[in-house]
């Protein structure tokens, strides 16, 4: 665990921080030399953090593996070894050059499929949001009529010709029941003015 730790750190300072700095100053001198060093280091930087993801996995029970990983990254740094250079110009460009046409094209499809796949995924997240919102609507809407249907004058009419039996007035509050009978008593009384 300690040999983990101490090799994220030298990793993260010497493998990513330095030469973060030193690009910033490649890039503020406008020194090509600078730019093409680092731009190498970078390239071989990223392939080794991919390569890293696996190899953690699968070989972190070998003895001296952090130790190793340390001894890596100090000889790609290191301007005597020039180990990014080396690396990248004897393996990694001849192999970009060799492959580049075939790389180019699968990231080109690959962009058309992701763009295919983001139209035809938001579609559908509108589609979907479009049925809910109708079927929110139209279940409020039934609600609302439902309680609009309640208050209806042919309801209350009906009720108030009804024979009023205290009985079947329990199942309301005794606050409800008083303020319903004389809120139709007054409609009905204004309906009576009105025909007359």
């Amino acid at each position: 665990m300690v040999s983990w730790i101490i090799s994220r750190l030298v990793v993260l300072v010497f493998g990513t921080l330095y030469p973060a700095y030193s690009s910033y100053k490649a890039v503020k001198s406008k020194d090509v030399k600078e730019y093409v060093k680092w731009m190498m280091y970078w390239i071989i930087f990223a392939l080794f953090t991919t390569v890293e993801v696996f190899t953690d996995m699968f070989l972190c029970w070998l003895p001296f593996y952090y130790e190793l990983k340390i001894a890596f990254v100090v000889w790609l740094l290191s301007p005597y070894t020039k180990g990014s250079s080396v690396l990248y110009r004897k393996f990694v460009h001849p192999t970009l050059s060799s492959k580049e046409k075939d790389i180019d094209e699968y990231i080109c499809q690959a962009k058309d499929k992701s763009y295919d796949t983001l139209v035809h995924f938001g579609r559908k997240g509108l589609n979907v949001a479009a049925t809910a919102a109708v079927m929110a609507a139209t279940k409020g809407q039934g609600v609302l009529s439902d309680r609009l249907r309640s208050f209806s004058m042919q309801d209350l009419s009906s009720y108030q010709s009804d024979p009023v039996d205290n009985s079947s007035d329990t199942t309301q509050p005794a606050a409800a029941q008083h303020r319903t009978r004389p809120m139709m008593r007054s409609k009905s009384e204004s309906y009576n003015k009105a025909s007359s």
